[in-house]
């Protein structure tokens, strides 16, 4: 089931959806939590069983899947082409960091480019949202803990991700993070999200174009790795690593400029969009998704 979290009529709601129509799904609550905690509610339905008035989708507000994941993690360096445009060398074990909540914002809201820099570079990524949390998960069972998928603009600030080995800095600017707006349900998608074209582009403008399968860690290992060392918890966040093209790595440097609208596509999932502009402006009204 496609799934979005979002304002619609001044309430939060979770919203089941098809095409351009959208219902909200009842006992669901205002985020994606309700129904991590709850999957009953939509087991097995489809958008014709969900009860309910439609709306449509470009009616409603996107707002953050999960409103408190207890973790965003992301996985750096996961396509060769990209580890080599980067100039890295190819790893044996996966570059993980962190992501904070205040450096994410929901798909429509604006990315910040920072007063400190002009080189905010794109990343589009797949996201796994967590459903059942644990610890020592072995890689043959880690897809039964994803309750979801959905699409991650990694909006990176190059020249803070480059002052230190750690790239915190760089990967945390406020509002940098745009993720949704919707999220697929793993019986709706290919086994582990492979095989589905990763693309994003500024207009007619292609900056990245690439596939899933050219990922050199799949979702399942991904999730084992992860669980060696932490626990996951139901609602966690990973965002799964970005293809070539980067801004960065194109000559001249290609870098995001305030005005333009930014969109991140993982096929069957859906568009995250992102209009630019400067910390100093004013916030607009979100683009429609």
């Amino acid at each position: 089931m496609k799934l979005l979290v979002g304002e619609h009529a001044g309430q939060t709601s979770v919203f089941a959806v098809h095409g351009d129509a959208a219902k909200p799904v009842p006992d669901a609550g205002a985020d994606l939590m309700g129904l991590i905690k709850a999957p009953d509610l939509i087991a097995g339905k489809s958008f014709d069983d969900i009860a309910g008035d439609t709306v449509a989708v470009e009616a409603i507000t996107p707002a953050l899947p999960v409103a408190n994941p207890s973790k965003i993690i992301c996985l750096g360096l996961n396509y060769v082409n990209h580890i080599k445009e980067g100039g890295y060398e190819i790893p044996e074990y996966p570059a993980l960091f962190m992501r904070s909540l205040n450096s994410m914002m929901p798909a429509g809201a604006p990315m910040v480019r920072p007063a400190c820099s002009e080189r905010l570079d794109y990343e589009v990524e797949l996201m796994v949202i967590i459903g059942k949390g644990g610890r020592h998960i072995k890689e043959e069972t880690a897809l039964d803990h994803v309750f979801g998928y959905t699409v991650l603009n990694d909006g990176s600030v190059r020249d803070y991700q480059r002052k230190t080995h750690q790239w915190t800095p760089g990967k945390n600017f406020d509002d940098t993070g745009a993720v949704g707006p919707f999220v697929v349900t793993p019986d709706d998608l290919p086994e582990g999200a492979v095989g589905l074209k990763i693309e994003s582009r500024i207009g007619d403008e292609i900056l990245q174009s690439a596939n899933t399968s050219d990922m050199m860690w799949s979702v399942a290992k991904t999730i084992a790795t992860i669980a060696e060392y932490t626990t996951l918890q139901a609602g966690d966040m990973i965002a799964m690593g970005t293809p070539p093209g980067v801004g960065h790595a194109k000559v001249p440097p290609r870098w995001l400029r305030p005005g333009e609208v930014v969109e991140a596509e993982v096929e069957g999932i859906g568009i995250c969009k992102s209009p630019i502009i400067d910390e100093k402006d004013a916030t607009p009204q979100p683009v429609a998704i």
